[in-house]
């Protein structure tokens, strides 16, 4: 799984819209399973939650980008 920003950037839109469902997906899944106190590696929730972040980012770049050339 991609998770430099670099190798994030080579993905197309919706492939990122892919990985940012399925992180978001597995942030709930920690998040519920920390609250019935099964999680053991506390860590895994600031990456997850770390790897949104920055496919969030790299979209909205996307985003900006796409409209930069729009008007020029």
């Amino acid at each position: 799984m991609a998770t430099k920003a670099s190798e994030l950037r080579q993905l197309t839109e919706n492939e990122l819209q892919g990985r940012l469902d399925d992180a978001k997906e597995e942030y709930f899944n920690l998040r519920f399973q920390r609250s019935s106190g099964q999680l053991e590696d506390f860590n895994r929730l600031r990456i997850t939650r770390r790897r949104i972040a920055r496919i969030k980012t790299i979209l909205r770049e996307k985003q900006l980008e796409a409209a930069d050339n729009a008007i020029e």
